[in-house]
């Protein structure tokens, strides 16, 4: 296996501390290769190296000049690797030299995995201006929130103005509109300097179909397997080297060039390559070697449907070594406990008995038959800790992939979402938060995507109708392809200064502070817990603890309230009461009565839980030791 150049990026053009320009293309299948700059008449040839690579030193480029690749002497692309695409996918590549960056985030350490709280972010959608610039502006309510790490859906360059982001056909190139690399690099600079991680979802399993001309320079992609978007990307098959540099050459110029501190890789489950080293193994150890070399810390999480502890096991132990996964069964279990329909994906899961396996286990199908799947699914993650696993009651692809869009504000009672928020927060595993969902923004995130050409609009559309004609079947698609689906999605800052939402978004402010402040929630060990669920009153009982100090959290799903007779151990300690989600101070009305449930109780006891609400006591943590929010900052 050959290790790839840590320190610099290995295609595209790259300028050397001489200031001359390194020109590397992959394109293996050609018979010669030059490049065209400012359209000049004159083209610069490459000569061919090993492995398919073409290789030229000159000074004849510099920042901000646009070319392209002639190949064979009369096709002429972008640049696959390019770093800007200013006019569009389908127009010249634009220099970039990354380097002339001036980063102050020198004294930035990357936290530990186990203190990342995590909130999604789609930029595009994020603010009315749907830029970094305009994105930098909001870190400060990120911060007052409670947020460590943000997740910044894909940024790779796509057609026109507004995407998902999964659509990009340049995986090196920042998208324009958002305010290109050096852009990216400001917003990045900015979240260090405020104490705010970034983690940038990249995919690494398909490429965009509008301006994607990966073809035209070699096999990126292979037949011999079969994926949602059509053929796969070529990580085992003839030329597969070339493909394999290109990926991991990406994932390391984000760490290195842009300091982003973990990356998310899209649904791994769709990368296929029956190699001897599997290319998600070889990407962790090119991170290992670059972390060894710059003294960063730097993750690897993955988005998985697999129910496969390999993917997140270390090397050393056959696995491949990944730092984290996203567990959709934990989110479909709370959405059936809290009465999604069991329609779809949702007709696997039994509500409340899976939610608390998955507290437990992480996997709820660890070995079980699958209705769904219609065979035996998953092996069990016993031996992987809670910081493996990251846990959500909302996600961009579990909002945007309803027909309607619909956020948990516009689906469940004010009481419900704040249950909800609770079951996510209280858990052994690492938290995401999807923008917006803390202050209950009522605007949909819908399915959106700009394409150009005509025979691919229709293909869209015509995907998204059939996706729903079984599941979710109220109200009409809407369009992706209209504008106006795409400024549905834009949050309202402005809603955070009216009722409810402002008193929704004081509740996760406190919940986050709880759970930071508290050993027994901030330590992932989900050894040290126990869970049990009462089915008839539909009511979940979590006890964490860690040293002397024990949390216990009451969470009632019903909509009526439930009476629960508790002997917690350790049996001789005092209760003290942290949080009441129906207490007035949370309620959406001010017609809203006090909760019974008991300030402070020891031994045995009956309390009452109200309906679709929350309660977390603690044992060994004065309460008035807490620093818990009045306001937003």
């Amino acid at each position: 296996m050959r290790q790839l150049n840590i320190h610099r990026r290995s295609l595209g053009v790259t300028f050397l501390e001489d200031k001359q320009a390194q020109v590397v293309v992959w394109s293996p299948t050609a018979s010669q290769v030059a490049i065209k700059v400012n359209d000049q008449s004159a083209a610069l040839p490459l000569s061919r190296g090993e492995l398919g690579h073409w290789r030229l030193t000159t000074r004849k480029i510099k920042p901000g000049d646009r070319y392209t690749f002639i190949l064979d002497g009369e096709q002429e692309y972008p640049d696959p690797a390019s770093l800007s695409q200013p006019e569009g996918v389908h127009e010249p590549s634009q220099a970039i030299d990354t380097d002339q960056f001036n980063w102050d985030d020198q004294e930035w350490v990357n936290p530990p995995l186990e203190d990342y709280l995590i909130y999604e972010i789609h930029t595009g959608t994020f603010t009315d201006e749907g830029t970094f610039e305009a994105f930098e502006t909001k870190l400060d309510h990120l911060k007052a929130l409670g947020v460590t790490a943000i997740e910044i859906m894909p940024v790779a360059q796509f057609a026109d103005d507004h995407n998902w982001g999964y659509d990009g056909v340049y995986a090196y190139a920042v998208q324009t509109s958002y305010g290109g690399a050096a852009g990216l690099q400001r917003l990045i600079n900015t979240c260090h300097k405020k104490g705010i991680a970034v983690i940038l979802d990249v995919v690494y399993n398909h490429f965009g179909p509008e301006g994607n001309y990966l073809d035209k320079f070699g096999p990126y992609l292979t037949d011999t397997y079969c994926t949602p978007w059509g053929k796969a990307v070529n990580f085992d098959n003839t030329w597969c080297d070339g493909v394999r540099q290109y990926i991991i050459g990406n994932a390391l110029m984000w760490l290195r060039d842009f300091h982003i501190d973990a990356l998310r890789l899209d649904a791994v489950h769709a990368i296929k390559d029956s190699g001897p080293v599997h290319i998600l193994q070889e990407l962790r150890q090119e991170v290992d070697r670059l972390m060894e070399a710059t003294g960063r810390r730097h993750y690897l999480m993955i988005e998985c449907d697999l129910n496969d502890p390999r993917y997140i096991n270390p090397i050393a132990e056959n696995g491949y070594g990944m730092d984290a996964q996203w567990i959709d069964e934990f989110h479909h279990s709370l959405r059936v406990a809290v009465g999604e329909d069991k329609i779809g994906y949702y007709a696997d899961f039994e509500g409340l008995d899976h939610l608390v396996k998955s507290y437990q286990d992480a996997y709820v199908y660890d070995g079980q038959f699958s209705e769904v799947r219609h065979r035996l699914f998953g092996t069990r993650a016993e031996h992987n800790p809670g910081k493996q696993f990251i846990v959500f009651s909302q996600n961009h692809d579990q909002v945007g992939n309803r027909k309607l869009g619909e956020r948990s504000s516009q689906l469940y009672s004010f009481n419900t979402t704040k249950l909800m928020a609770g079951a996510v927060l209280v858990s052994p595993y690492i938290p995401l938060l999807f923008m917006g969902e803390e202050w209950g923004e009522t605007n949909p995130f819908l399915y959106f995507a700009n394409h150009l050409e005509p025979d691919l609009v229709e293909a869209v559309r015509e995907g998204r109708k059939q996706e729903f004609a079984a599941f979710h079947s109220e109200g009409e698609v809407p369009d992706p392809q209209e504008e106006e689906t795409f400024l549905r999605s834009k949050l309202q800052w402005e809603l955070i200064e009216q009722q409810p939402h402002r008193t929704m978004l004081r509740f996760y402010q406190t919940l986050i502070a709880l759970r930071q402040q508290l050993p027994a929630l901030r330590q992932l060990d989900r050894k040290q817990m126990t869970v049990n669920a009462c089915d008839s009153q539909q009511v979940l009982v979590l006890h964490r603890w860690y040293d002397d100090q024990h949390v216990l959290c009451l969470m009632n799903f019903d909509k009526e309230p439930q009476v629960l007779q508790l002997t917690a151990q350790p049996k001789n300690g005092r209760w003290q009461k942290l949080l009441d989600s129906a207490d007035p101070q949370w309620q959406s009305s001010e017609e809203a009565q006090p909760s019974s449930a008991p300030e402070e109780w020891s031994g045995d006891v009956a309390v009452t839980v109200p309906a679709e609400s929350l309660i977390i006591y603690a044992q060994g943590h004065e309460k008035n030791a807490l620093k818990l929010p009045d306001l937003m900052a």
